[in-house]
Formats: structure tokens, C-alpha cells, sequence
């Protein structure tokens, strides 16, 4: 908790210093509109990363073993992912991607991010000495989805349908397979049957990539939603790159 505070801390300051603006800016005050987006985004990626739970199941014959429910684990589980989630989303789609898409512009600005995010994953997973296509496949896996959670920052002008989502798969995924400190909250692996090469190779991408290609076509169906987009948005009120509107 006191490092959120530190990070909150810091982002006030960057935010007064650069663009004479407080934290409102970030989209952080809870406002229904705000706990909408939240809602929307954790809906979403459940969905999709169901469907991809489904699809591995079928593919690989995976015999799932229902280790029930333990509520008083899930809720830890939960409080777990909410900041881990929420630290990252002020980090890498808080104060700094609102200030680089004010000085280069949302495109230039969300790649940047992803790309910032990619590279911390390469160190948080500790795989810093592994060989070199493992590194490119995690910066591109997890870049991508940094990518599509800016975007949603970027369209909402808010970090909570991005904590949704983000709070959302860490969870779902965290039910089914094994994730320290909370793995397998809900069902765990008795037996499978992997995939011959090339098509396990195949299947990992398709794997790491399914959920952000999904999330980003489902952002760009509500894009016209006014829960998705502010209405000053589409109107470009604020005449700086972040209420531009994709097109």
C-alpha cells in the first residue's frame, strides 16, 4: 500500500510540474462512469479468456480436477492481483503515457509504453539469461497487451477499463493454472496431451496473442459507446493529442 502511495505521490508531482494539472487527470477518481469501465473491462477479458481456456482444453485434452471453491484464499488472491494490477497501470499507463501522448502524440506514446512494459516483463519473469527468442517472445507477448491496455487509457482518458482488464486475466488465469502466489484458485491440471512441432510452437503464439487481439477488437466495437469514449472526446474539447479520436 505505501508503495501506491509513493507512486501517487509521484505522479502528482510529475503531473504539476509538466502540465500544471492534478490527478484527475489520470482518470483515477471513482466516478460511475469509472466503475462502469472497470466492470466492462474485467467482463471482457473473463470472457475471452475463457474461450481460450476452452479452446486448450479441447485441443490438448486437458482433465481439469475442481479443487473447490476457498473464499477466504480467492479474496486474498484477489486484494493481490488488484494491486499488482493497479501498481503496473500507474507505472506504465498512468502519468508518464498522459504526458508522452501529449508531447509526441497517442501512437508514438502507447508504442513506447508497450514497448516499457514488454522489457519490465522480461525482467520481473527473471529470464534475463535465457536465450534470446524466449526474450523476444515474451517483450512481444506482453508488449502487445501493454499496447491494447494503452489504447484503452488513450480512448477512455481513465486507467479503469485498462484495470479490468488487467486485474481480469490475472485472475481468471490464476483459476486454472498454476501462478505464484496464487495459482490453480479453482481447478488444476490432471492430465494432458501436448501438441506435436511445429504446431505447439504455433499454439503458444496463438495462445499469448489471442486474449490482446481479442480485447483490442472488442475496444474497437464500443469504441462509439459513451462508456468507452467521453463524450468531450468526440467532440475534441481539449485540443491537446489525447482527445484525438482513432479512426
Amino acid at each position: 500500500m505505501l508503495g501506491l502511495l509513493v507512486i501517487l505521490l509521484i505522479s502528482w508531482g510529475l503531473l504539476f510540474l509538466f502540465e500544471k494539472k492534478n490527478l484527475g487527470a489520470l482518470g483515477i477518481v471513482p466516478t460511475p462512469r469509472h466503475l462502469a469501465q472497470l466492470l466492462v473491462g474485467f467482463a471482457i477479458i473473463v470472457v475471452i479468456c475463457s474461450v481460450l481456456v476452452y479452446i486448450e482444453t479441447l485441443l490438448k485434452a486437458v482433465q481439469w480436477e475442481f479443487k473447490g471453491f476457498r473464499p477466504k484464499i480467492f479474496f486474498k488472491a484477489l486484494i493481490y492481483h488488484t494491486k499488482s494490477a493497479l501498481t503496473e497501470d500507474l507505472v506504465f499507463r498512468g502519468v508518464l503515457l498522459y504526458i508522452l501522448i501529449r508531447r509526441l502524440g497517442y501512437l508514438w506514446a502507447i508504442l513506447l509504453s508497450a514497448l516499457c512494459f514488454g522489457v519490465y516483463h522480461v525482467f520481473s519473469y527473471g529470464i534475463t539469461a535465457e536465450r534470446w527468442i524466449l526474450i523476444g517472445y515474451v517483450v512481444l507477448i506482453t508488449g502487445f497487451t501493454g499496447y491494447v491496455w494503452a489504447y484503452a487509457f488513450y480512448k477512455t482518458k481513465s486507467i479503469y477499463i485498462g484495470l479490468g482488464l488487467h486485474i481480469g486475466y490475472n485472475i481468471l488465469m490464476s483459476c486454472f493454472y498454476e501462478s505464484q502466489p496464487y495459482g490453480e484458485l479453482l481447478f488444476g491440471e490432471l492430465a494432458k496431451t501436448d501438441l506435436s512441432e511445429p504446431y505447439e510452437m504455433y499454439y503458444t503464439f496463438f495462445r499469448g496473442l489471442f486474449p490482446s487481439i481479442m480485447t483490442l477488437l472488442s475496444l474497437k466495437l464500443l469504441n462509439r459507446s459513451r462508456l468507452i469514449v467521453p463524450k468531450n472526446n468526440k467532440h475534441g474539447s481539449d485540443s491537446s493529442p489525447i482527445s484525438e479520436v482513432v479512426k
